[in-house]
């Protein structure tokens, strides 16, 4: 006999517009989409086995949602009903001791917990404690570095510096400054074997080294070039004659304002000498332990990252010249770093970790 044809699924424009209206979102997941084309298949008259063919998913699927949508409407394919499983067992008062001793406490002989450990210390299994780790976002196995900035002038600096980068003058050059030191040329002691389809590059675990250079590099705040300069030491001396560079590159009789850290040869009298027979120069020096506002910081991220960190280079001078390289392209199409967090922000962020800090939550 032939196949009974199920009645097309009754579907009214709205009902459809808004199932269309649902698929077509980018964050909707895949499961509601096929739940979705199961729907609007069957209303549009598919018999139940040629629309899980099409749809490649199994007969009991379709028949499920089409049931589930007669029932409920659309509500019914878009929440999962409760599922039956094993009752859980383990009380309120022991999850909060696990947290607890997550929290406050450290085992034996090791610097954290794992799942297993804290499993064998708490006499349950390890789903139980991954289960409990996931739900209260604990992630013993993480660490982050940090450091609070004891200097007395945190806040003033700060304030000065936000306001270069959010307000720069209009008729002056702002410059974040600094050097990147101990660049190695270091070269793989075999050739690297190429990308391929499914095997990604790779290259020996051990090295050769040839030497290093000092990355010394002004960034244009407002424009997001870059004067740049290696050298092999970082002195006070390589220093002035890095300084002596910005004053060849900088616009004549416009003010100059630099973005210096603390670092020792920034403060070196010969250094100050200098400054003071350039008095278009003013300085502006970030807080102590605070080297994350100096935005020339986020440049040398890029160049570590982008050429520097993978580079194979056989002799200092190959590594240099990879350097000048990635400056004067980046310099035919520069981009700034847009700078967005106001100094009030800022702080408000600073005092609230303080706060955590001292209090432990």
């Amino acid at each position: 006999m032939p196949r009974t044809v199920a009645a097309p699924l009754s579907l009214g424009p709205a009902g459809r517009k808004e199932l269309l209206a649902v698929r077509q979102h980018r964050s909707t997941p895949q499961s509601i989409v096929l739940r979705i084309n199961i729907v609007l298949g069957a209303a549009d008259g598919l018999a139940n086995h040629a629309l899980a063919r099409e749809l490649s998913t199994s007969l009991p699927t379709v028949l499920l949602w089409r049931r589930r949508y007669e029932a409920e409407g659309i509500i019914g394919i878009l929440e999962d009903h409760p599922r039956t499983g094993r009752p859980k067992t383990i009380s309120a008062d022991k999850e909060a001791a696990i947290v607890e001793a997550t929290l406050r406490t450290q085992p034996r002989n090791t610097t954290h917990w794992s799942v297993r450990a804290m499993a064998a210390a708490r006499h349950v299994s390890a789903a139980t404690v991954y289960r409990i780790w996931r739900f209260h976002h604990l992630q013993p196995h993480r660490v982050e570095s940090f450091k609070f900035s004891t200097d007395p002038q945190f806040v003033a600096k700060v304030r000065d510096i936000v306001g270069l980068y959010i307000h720069p003058p209009e008729r002056a050059l702002v410059l974040s400054v600094d050097e990147k030191s101990q660049i190695q040329a270091l070269d793989r002691t075999q050739p690297i074997l190429p990308l391929r389809p499914g095997i990604p590059e790779r290259q020996t675990h051990d090295y050769e080294r040839h030497g290093t250079t000092t990355l010394f590099a002004a960034l244009n705040v407002k424009l997001g070039s870059v004067i740049a300069a290696c050298q092999p030491r970082h002195r006070h001396q390589e220093f002035i004659r890095f300084l002596e560079r910005i004053e060849q590159n900088a616009p004549r009789r416009m003010p100059v304002h630099l973005i210096l850290d603390n670092y020792g040869t920034h403060k070196h009298p010969d250094v100050r000498q200098w400054f003071d027979e350039h008095p278009r120069y003013h300085l502006h020096f970030t807080p102590t332990s605070a080297s994350w506002i100096n935005q020339v910081e986020r440049w040398f991220a890029e160049i570590t990252r982008k050429r520097i960190r993978r580079g194979t280079f056989p002799s200092v001078n190959a590594l240099v010249k990879a350097i000048k390289d990635y400056v004067r392209a980046s310099n035919t199409n520069p981009q700034p770093f847009i700078w967005t967090a106001t100094a009030d922000t800022i702080l408000r962020k600073v005092a609230k970790y303080k706060r955590t800090s001292e209090t432990g939550h």
